[in-house]
C-alpha cells in the first residue's frame, strides 16, 4: 500500500500534465485565428466618362440647296408692263418696263425657299415667290404704283437682254424683255432721255440704232 501512494501522485500529475499542454495548444490556435483577419479587396474606383460621352452628339449640318441658274419673263397682271428676272448664282436682277418710259433696274439675293426682295433706284423694289421653278409671282412699286406680275421661265431666245454703247458721241442704254410669244418691250435711253426701243434680233442680239449695228447681250447678275 505505501509503493502505489507515489505512482498514483505521479500518475494523476502526469495526467494534469498532458491537460494542460492540450489546452494551452487549442487556446494559441483560437487566439491567432481570431487575431489574422483578412482585409476585403478595396473598391476599385469606377472610370469617369470623357467629356465626348457626356456632351451630346453634334447634329450634322444640313446643306443648304441653291436656287437654279434660270431666266423668267412676263406680263403685270393689268398688262400695262413686262417683267424679265434672271436668278445666277444666289443673285438676281430684274427690269420692269412699260415700253414707253416707265423702266426701273432691281437687283438683289435669292433665299433658299425662293423668296426674292430685289431693290432699285427711287425706292423701286421687287417682292415675288418663284414657284417650284416654274415661275414668279410677285408686285413691283415703282413711282408710287403698285404691279402685280407673273413671270414663266423663259426659254431662249426670251429673257432679259441690254446694250450700251457711245454712237457719235451719244451714250446708248437699252433694255430688251423678250416674251415666250416673240413680244418684245423696251426702252432706249439716248443720253439718259427714254424712247421706244428699236428690236432687236432675238438669234444675235443685234439692234441698228442711228445707222450703228449694236449688240444687245443677255443680262446677268
Amino acid at each position: 500500500m505505501k509503493r502505489s501512494g507515489p505512482l498514483l501522485t505521479l500518475l494523476a500529475g502526469l495526467l494534469f500534465g498532458l491537460f494542460m499542454l492540450s489546452l494551452n495548444a487549442t487556446t494559441g490556435t483560437k487566439a491567432a485565428s481570431s487575431a489574422y483577419q483578412e482585409k476585403p479587396p478595396a473598391a476599385k474606383a469606377s472610370p469617369s466618362p470623357s467629356p465626348s460621352a457626356t456632351g451630346t452628339t453634334p447634329t450634322p449640318s444640313t446643306s443648304r440647296t441653291p436656287v437654279p441658274d434660270a431666266d423668267y419673263a412676263g406680263r403685270t397682271d393689268d398688262d400695262s408692263a413686262a417683267v424679265a428676272v434672271t436668278l445666277r448664282d444666289g443673285r438676281a436682277i430684274a427690269y420692269f418696263c412699260d415700253g414707253h418710259a416707265r423702266e426701273s433696274w432691281l437687283k438683289g439675293d435669292v433665299e433658299d425657299d425662293g423668296r426674292l426682295r430685289l431693290t432699285g433706284k427711287h425706292g423701286a423694289k421687287l417682292n415675288g415667290t418663284l414657284d417650284q421653278g416654274k415661275r414668279i409671282r410677285g408686285t413691283v412699286d415703282i413711282d408710287g404704283g403698285h404691279h402685280a406680275f407673273t413671270a414663266d421661265r423663259a426659254k431662249k431666245p426670251s429673257g432679259l437682254y441690254r446694250a450700251t454703247a457711245t454712237v457719235r458721241g451719244a451714250t446708248f442704254d437699252g433694255g430688251w424683255i423678250v416674251l415666250r410669244d416673240g413680244t418684245q418691250v423696251g426702252i432706249l435711253n439716248r443720253d439718259r432721255k427714254p424712247s421706244p426701243a428699236p428690236r432687236i434680233d432675238p438669234a444675235t442680239g443685234t439692234v441698228t440704232v442711228d445707222g450703228e449695228r449694236l449688240t444687245a447681250r443677255p443680262v446677268t447678275p
